[in-house]
């Protein structure tokens, strides 16, 4: 046998190498698991050369480091052929596992057994590249546990280049330690692979190919440069993805303060904001002995804008108004919007008498009309003013006021300016009371049902009624529902006064049911916010079937401005209730835009005609041509016409000889408590049947 001694440094460099390389191609590995695209695929060519590269140099180190009594020579083909073999094998074995986002026991067996070939092939080849004569006997039993090796370890290091891509606290030691592992798995089967051969001892070497020497240059600038230019592309790719990490994260950030400060639909400051800025500016105010104005707005008619033309229309006119008022204002001066159609303005060195200038230029430049597209919009500007210190020394007192003063402008007629006085806040505290009494109401049984009488149009049949809500307040006795029935839309409890109403005027329906009366119909008043509430359907569903009520003995009435806010959704909600049992009433009918187009396809049983054409109704009057024409629409669609309003004797006579189906008003009668309908019907129907009865005590005499 043949002499063969080992280089202690030289297997320590192997092992380094091997180290490097596996350190190289887990960093390239997660540079795979970040990118996209032809760049991803760009690092995984890049890992995978990493590491073939370097278990191909360990490899042909660790040959140097075997001394034999004569000069190494390699075939130099074999050699590059070896090489290739590591590298495209590591390429096909990292795409197999390292790229995606699950890592299948299949593809991990699949990129085991191709990494494993590879290595195996390699080493083997390269060994046969050794020119050595005659060739070397082999221990198959270190053979084989070779391969078994090279197959484990390529199994751990494709398991180890997934799972440590990125993600883990500590990556970096983390990757150092799976670096070592796989460093000496790898050299551990080439030096098993290596104690395999046995040469004889009277082999010789050929004189052609290349040196130890050649060699050994050739692998030190290689492998150093190839794996030193690599581990620093990826480490230069990590710092421009943290640097590219760390603007988007600061863009992140400056959005979500944007977003958090700021109102999404006119990008105006916000409530969250405004209450920042005032507690700096009183702070300042107070150590300065300054002064600062707040001014709190609200437009007038905002409301019937969303209602007639749709949301839509009404977020346009807000962003035209806030540029409006934008376009009065100075850098020192802070607009925010709070919600809805509320604005507020601070600014510094306000006194009573500049604010209240800022003010009516500000309500007068909201008075020009706006124009968007087709639509041609008014509303006015209410604002109150406070002024610190005089009308508040904190926040909540100073925004307070100036909303009292603000609903002091709109009850003295609106579109103007008021500045606070002391008086104003006793107005805004009994209102602020009464909303908050109102989230009780329902619970403490104070709300009440009255039934205005609906009659045929000879005035002598009745046929149901319309049931009015109101409010029977403990301390203020009986209240109207323009008293708070806005203040209920605005907050959202319309949608469980709502509920409570459809309950209340369907238990009382029955009632009269099963006290004979089952001819009688019941209506309740559907808001713009619970027509459209998506469990309208299912609590209707229910009550119906509580209180046991036959088809068509409820009927709701819509606005026709909620009806054509939106036609579609408005004939799919109505054809739904229809289907339910339940009739449909178009309310306030001749005031709005009704699209007769879309009138035609809605699905309603009765029209019921605004008050305003019945009020000055007479015989050769421009109205009743109005109306009658009205009729004659409802006619053609077949749809009852109902007129409401009717307060005298001649309208009640005209709106029968016109034709109308039913009739309701204070002349027939005016809403009633349901314990109070008996006496009701008794006081109005006997003044009709007497003239009857009298006629008929004459015929007998």
């Amino acid at each position: 046998m043949l002499l063969v001694t080992w280089d202690g440094v030289l297997i320590c460099v192997s092992l380094i190498v091997a180290f490097i390389a596996s350190f190289t191609a887990l960093d390239t590995a997660g540079r795979v698991a970040v990118s996209r695209g032809w760049l991803a695929r760009l690092w995984l060519v890049v890992s995978g050369t990493a590491m073939g590269i370097g278990i191909w140099a360990m490899h042909f180190i660790g040959m140097l480091a075997m001394m034999m009594p004569m000069d190494m020579h390699y075939d130099v083909r074999l050699t590059a052929i070896s090489l290739a073999i590591a590298i495209v094998a590591s390429i096909l074995a990292f795409g197999q596992t390292v790229n995606g986002n699950h890592l299948t026991r299949r593809r991990q067996l699949r990129g085991s057994l191709i990494l494993g070939t590879g290595v195996v092939t390699m080493h083997y080849l390269g060994m046969h590249a050794l020119l050595i004569d005659p060739a070397p006997h082999w221990n198959y039993s270190l053979v084989a546990l070779s391969v078994l090796i090279a197959f484990i370890a390529s199994g751990a290091a494709l398991w180890l280049a997934f799972h440590l891509r990125q993600g883990e606290k500590n990556l970096f030691l983390m990757r150092g330690l799976a670096s070592l592992v796989m460093g000496v798995a790898i050299a551990g089967m080439h030096y098993v692979g290596m104690a395999a051969a046995e040469f004889n001892s009277a082999s010789s070497m050929h004189r052609h190919g290349v040196s130890n020497e050649g060699l050994a240059v050739w692998v030190t600038v290689i492998t150093l440069s190839i794996l030193g230019v690599t581990l620093l592309s990826s480490m230069l790719d990590a710092q421009l993805r943290a640097a590219r990490l760390a603007a988007k994260l600061n863009r992140a950030n400056r959005e979500l303060h944007q977003l958090a400060m700021h109102d999404n639909l006119t990008a105006l400051p916000n409530r969250v904001m405004l209450e920042q800025q005032l507690q700096n500016a009183i702070k300042q105010a107070t150590l300065h002995d300054g002064n600062f104005a707040v001014m709190y707005m609200d437009l007038d008619g905002f409301k019937a804008v969303n209602d007639t033309w749709g949301h839509h229309v009404g977020d346009r006119l807000l962003i035209a108004v806030a540029e409006r008022l934008c376009s009065q204002l100075t850098d020192r001066m802070m607009l925010a919007r709070l919600g809805s159609d509320e604005f507020v303005l601070m600014f510094e060195n306000g006194n009573e008498q500049r604010a209240s200038e800022l003010a009516q230029k500000l309500v007068k430049v909201i008075e020009a009309s706006f124009e968007l597209d087709c639509y041609l919009l008014n509303v006015s500007l209410s604002v109150g003013i406070a002024v610190f210190p005089q009308h508040g020394r904190n926040r909540q007192e100073l925004m307070f006021n100036a909303d009292s003063a603000m609903y002091h402008t709109k009850h003295r007629g609106r579109n103007g300016w008021s500045l606070f006085e002391p008086a104003m806040s006793t107005s805004a505290q009994h209102q602020l009371e009464l909303a908050n009494d109102l989230w009780k109401a329902i619970e403490r049984q104070e709300m009440r049902l009255f039934y205005q009488p609906k009659f045929r149009a000879s005035g002598s049949e009745l046929i149901g009624f319309e049931a009015l809500l109101r409010w029977q307040h403990p301390t203020r006795g009986l209240l109207m529902p323009d008293l708070f029935l806005p203040r209920a839309e605005k907050t959202g409890q319309i949608v469980a006064l709502g509920n409570w109403v459809i309950n209340e005027a369907c238990r009382q329906l029955r009632q009269w049911h099963n006290e004979g009366n089952s001819n009688w119909t019941v209506s309740v008043n559907l808001s713009a916010l619970q027509f459209h509430q998506r469990d309208l359907l299912d609590t209707v569903t229910q009550t119906l079937a509580h209180h046991h009520l036959p088809r068509g003995a409820l009927m709701m009435e819509i606005t026709e401005a909620i009806v054509m806010r939106d036609p579609q959704f408005s004939q799919q909600r109505i054809r739904e209730l229809q289907q339910l049992g339940v009739k449909i009433a178009i309310d306030n009918f001749g005031i709005g835009y009704a699209n007769l187009l879309h009138l035609k396809h809605l699905e309603a049983s009765e029209l019921k005609i605004d008050r305003n054409f019945i009020n000055c109704l007479r015989a050769d009057s421009e109205d009743a041509t109005v109306v009658s024409a009205m009729l004659t629409l409802a006619q053609s669609l077949n749809l009852r016409m109902v007129a409401e309003g009717v307060e005298t004797e001649e309208q009640q006579r005209l709106l029968t000889g016109l034709g109308f189906d039913a009739m309701q008003g204070y002349f027939l009668g005016k809403p009633t408590p349901a314990d109070r309908v008996g006496e009701f019907m008794i006081s109005t129907l006997l003044p009709g049947l007497l003239p009857t009865c009298l006629t008929s005590l004459t015929e007998v005499r």
